[in-house]
């Protein structure tokens, strides 16, 4: 099976190109201005010109985003997928899709097997899930933290819509993490970085090589 993969949290050129001339399946941009990873819609839209002329699908990442930025992300951007992270209902996660024609992500946070039951409220309402260790409670972000949860709970779990496995993977566990899951997709942020923020063109290589091991 292909593992599908998403690098996520892009802001350089020569991370575009490595997500894109690597294989990566979606490249992410993230709008919430807390995260090291923070980009400007207009800068975003101007590093993906590689993704689309490979038909690799952007995503547009926010945090309980209102209006005004879904509107200036589905006209300076166009992004194919917003995905969203905050507390967003399922009428919400309607409403998104409906203002900018975009797909739906959304993030379900995970510390037991209880939380994967969030997902069911979400399956009409969405076109992927993405199943994410839940934040620290002293953190201000609600990913892109590092942190893993049990990826065997993943494991014989079946949804309505595709899914991604997403927090603390790297080069170097990510096929652990896909044989424990079950995962067809994947996720990855501050596991190819060399400092916040700081993607490494060479770890997303490596990250991609991996998948493809899976």
């Amino acid at each position: 099976m292909t593992i599908a993969t998403k690098i996520c949290g892009l802001s350089t050129p020569e991370a575009v190109t490595a997500a894109v001339d690597g294989g990566a399946s979606h490249i992410g941009f993230i709008f919430f201005p807390k995260s090291p990873r923070n980009i400007a819609p207009d800068a975003a839209a101007r590093l993906t010109s590689p993704a689309r002329a490979k038909n690799v699908k952007v995503v547009a990442v926010t945090v309980d985003p209102d209006d005004e930025l879904l509107e200036r992300l589905s006209s300076i951007l166009k992004p194919d997928l917003i995905q969203l992270h905050g507390a967003e209902t399922p009428a919400r996660a309607r409403d998104v899709a409906r203002r900018t024609g975009a797909g739906v992500i959304k993030v379900i946070p995970v510390t037991t097997a209880h939380d994967l039951s969030a997902a069911k409220a979400y399956e009409a309402a969405v076109d992927h899930l993405m199943f994410e260790a839940r934040a620290p409670a002293d953190s201000e972000l609600p990913g892109g933290n590092g942190a893993r949860f049990d990826w065997g709970l993943m494991m014989g779990h079946r949804f309505q819509r595709p899914w991604l496995l997403a927090g603390g993977l790297d080069p170097w566990n990510v096929v652990e993490a896909v044989r424990l899951s079950g995962a067809p997709m994947v996720d990855v942020s501050s596991g190819v970085e060399r400092g916040p923020g700081l993607k490494d063109p060479a770890l997303i290589t490596a990250f991609l090589d991996a998948t493809r091991r899976a």
